[in-house]
This record gives structure tokens, sequence and C-alpha cells, in this order.
């Protein structure tokens, strides 16, 4: 388990352990003087004397051990999670702390990441260009193939679509990396067919009907060799299937290992789904402004799909603040046509299934949400984790936790154009998620339900931030 007691708080204590050792030793020796005088009419003195000598063992305790966690402390705190982000995510710079008293600590660790970062830099530079080309070739061979496919681990779970099966599998619910195929095809003929199957050792072709919605499906299902699951190869329906743009192939191939089993507080960090969200309103204030726009993006095995982002435009049903157009950008006229309210929170609730929502400040953006849960009737109740939280827990508290300064502090840029817009705002908190999810790990927590318990500890930022 991580260490509950922090590095500044084991430093003030040990300080306070000196102060009350030093303050019982002069207690002692003033009673012993007392003593040794004999004089009952020197009580007084002896009293005066311990008394100034214990606010200035106090006094002196306090100024020394401000100095010290100044100058020493916080600074060690910073270098430590500068370099934990080198060595995990690869991450932010290990800067110069201008802390003297470190002495050559910082400069040290500084140039031991540049040595190790221009090291490893164009192995993994290489190795990235090259894995990237292979996904670019697989992908547009495979976009070529007319027909839909998805692959199916046997645990159950999506780990690649192409296009063609995308905009199938949009007719029931928004495709999503690593979510259960029963979530779209009824469970029932899954099983059946995977029976048959079994029994022929061949493929089978059946109709499965959708979840949701009237959609039903012709599925020909093939188990694929060396337990690596099963093929869906769905014939598009009939009628019903609305046009959409083609996307690119969506896989993981690393799910195949994931059981994605147990429930989500108690699984491990890298096999949870996350939906990183954003909104942009009407002004601040969330028991009387509105949602004018929202954005989300899916984060699975520690990294976001491109492929599976959802933005849109919100129509407030109201006039937007001149004041809150200067910050997003957002005109009444460009939320004329847009969808209402109830159907774009509606949109998400169904973009986040069995995911963990996160946001930069979620009890704002939350806010906004669950008072549409009535009118949608569904209701958010997600795991929410906060990265105002993460980043308090990662890099301390007397460190700034706005957006701007996480993603500074991971290297992460976001574009001028892209601030202050939801979709801009959430790739950033996704990236910065991504970024803290293998520090998390280096820091001892492996389970969302760890996680949570620990930001739960620094809950007061939030309430001071949204005061």
């Amino acid at each position: 388990m991580p260490p509950r007691i922090g590095l500044r708080v084991r430093i003030f204590l040990l300080f306070a352990l000196l102060a009350g050792a030093i303050l019982a030793a002069l207690a002692v020796g003033l009673v012993l003087g007392y003593r040794y005088a004999g004089q009952s009419d020197t009580l007084n003195g002896f009293v005066a004397a311990g008394v100034v000598a214990g606010f200035a063992v106090l006094g002196l305790t306090v100024l020394v051990w401000l100095l010290f966690d100044e100058n020493v402390a916080k600074p060690v705190q910073r270098l430590a999670s500068q370099m934990r982000a080198r060595a995990h995510a690869g991450a932010g710079q290990v800067a110069d702390l201008n802390a003297r008293y470190l002495g050559d600590l910082g400069p040290a660790a500084q140039a031991l990441a540049e040595r190790l970062g221009g090291e490893q830099a164009g192995g993994v530079d290489a190795a990235t260009a090259r894995l990237q080309a292979e996904r670019e070739w697989l992908t547009a061979l495979l976009s070529e193939i007319p027909i839909a496919v998805v692959l199916v681990s046997q645990s159950g779970r999506i780990v690649l679509y192409d296009a063609q099966a995308s905009v199938v599998l949009a007719q029931i619910a928004p495709p999503r990396l690593g979510a259960p195929i029963v979530d779209y095809l009824d469970r029932t003929a899954l099983d059946a067919a995977r029976r048959d199957a079994s029994e022929t050792g061949g493929e089978v072709a059946f109709d499965a009907p959708g979840t949701r919605g009237e959609v039903s499906v012709r599925v020909r299902l093939k188990p694929l060799a060396r337990g690596f699951g099963e093929m869906l190869i769905l014939e598009q329906p009939a009628a019903g299937l609305s046009p959409s743009a083609a996307r690119p192939l969506v896989f993981d191939f690393e799910l195949l290992e994931r059981q994605g089993a147990g429930t989500l507080a108690d699984r491990p960090l890298g096999d949870i789904p996350f939906v990183v969200f954003d909104t942009e309103t009407t002004g601040l204030e969330p028991a009387r402004d509105e949602l004018v726009q929202i954005a989300a993006v899916r984060v699975v095995n520690g990294r976001t799909i491109a492929a599976e982002t959802m933005d849109t435009l919100v129509d407030p049903g109201r006039r937007i603040p001149k004041q809150a157009s200067r910050v997003h950008g957002i005109t009444d006229d460009q939320v004329a046509d847009a969808p209402s309210i109830q159907e774009a929170v509606a949109r998400l609730h169904g973009f986040a299934r069995d995911a963990v929502l996160v946001a930069h400040n979620a009890p704002f953006d939350l806010a906004f949400l669950k008072r549409q849960e009535a009118a949608i009737g569904a209701s958010f109740d997600h795991p929410v984790l906060d990265t105002v939280l993460l980043s308090a827990v990662l890099f301390g508290t007397n460190e700034a936790h706005s957006l701007d300064a996480l993603c500074a502090r991971l290297g992460i840029e976001i574009p001028a154009d892209r601030r202050h817009t939801a979709m801009g705002d959430a790739e950033a908190t996704a990236a910065a998620l991504c970024a803290m999810i293998p520090m998390l790990r280096g820091r001892g927590f492996t389970t969302l339900q760890e996680v949570l318990r620990e930001t739960r500890r620094y809950g007061r930022l939030l309430r001071d931030l949204n005061a």
C-alpha cells in the first residue's frame, strides 16, 4: 500500500518531536534546579524562566521548521514528482528548482534525466514510428475489405472493429473498444451460436437482435485459433441504417489478455475504460446557467481512442451572454439548430456506459449533468475521477492545479485555439490522465478504489476552487 504520511508531514512530526523533547528536558532541568536551590521564594523565578525558555524553544523550532519546509522539503517533493513523471510517464522536465539548500541534488537529477531521456529517445522514436506505420498499413488494408468485422476476446469484449462495423454498431449504441459485445447483440442468440460453432468447429450464421431499438443484424461467427476469441462478420440491416462517415480501424490487441471482470472499483487501472469530458456553459452558476457544448474522449488501456469521441453544441434554450461567448467563442447563431440539453446529456450518458467519468474540476461539470437526470430518465452514478485531485496526489498541495499548470508540468501543449473549447480541454485532460496513470501505479495505487480513497483526502481543494 502507498505510504499515508507524506514527506512534509513526516518532517513536521520530526520537528514537533524535537521541540517536545527539548521542552521536556528543559522542564526537568528547571525542576531539579529548583529542588537543589532549596528556597521556596525562588519558585516564581524558575516558572518565569521556564515559560520564557519554552516559548523561545517553540519559536525557534517553528522558524527552523518553516525554513526547512520551504527550502528543503518542498523542493525535494517537487523534484520527486518531476522525476516520477519522467520515469513513469516520460513527461515533463526536471526543472531548475532554485533550491540552494539541496546542494547539487537538483542539477544532478536534471542531468541524469536528460542523459537517460537522450539515450532512450532515439530508440523510442524509432519503435513508435515503426508501430505507427504498421498500424496505418493494417488500417488501410482492412478498410478496403467491404465487410463489417468485429473481433471479440474470450471474455466477450470488443478488441477490434472496422469502419463498416462501427456504422452497424452505432445503430444500437456508440461503438466502444473494450465494451462487452452483449451490450450490442442479444446474449441468448450469441450463446446459441457459440454452442453451434463449438459443436461443428466452423462458422455459424445467425440473426441477432440488437439490445436497443428495433435493429436486427445478420451475423457470421467464426471461432479463432489459439484462444483468441471469435470474429463476427456483421451484415448491415436492410433498412434503418443511416449514412455515416467511415472511421478508421479501431483495435487494441492487449485487450485479448484482459478479462474485465469485477467491479470498476476493484479492477486494475489499466483495465478500466475512462470517459474524459468537458462542458462549456452560459455562465459559472450550475443552478442557473445552462450547457452550450459537451465533448468527451474515451481512454482505454491507458491511451485515448481517436475514433471514439463525442463533440456537440447544445441549444441552451436561452441567449448566451456576451461575456461567456468571449471565453468559449460560442454564439447564439451557432447553437440555433443544435440538439437540446436533454438530447445532448442523454447522448453523453450512453457514450459513458460502464466507464469511469473523468473531468478537471468535475463537481462543476457534473452539476449541469445531474440537473437533467429526471428529464432523461437515467442517473450519472458512474465512479468519478477529478484530475485536480490526481494532480494534488502526485505533485502535492503546494503546487498549482489548474489545467494549464498541470499540462505544463506534464509537457502537454494545448493549442491556443483549442483552449476553452469543450473538445480541446477534454483532449488535454485525457492526455494528462494518460500521463498520470503510470505515475499513480508507480506510487503504489493499482486499483480505482485505492485512487479514489486517496483523492478524498484532498477534497478541500475542490471546495475552495468552487467556493
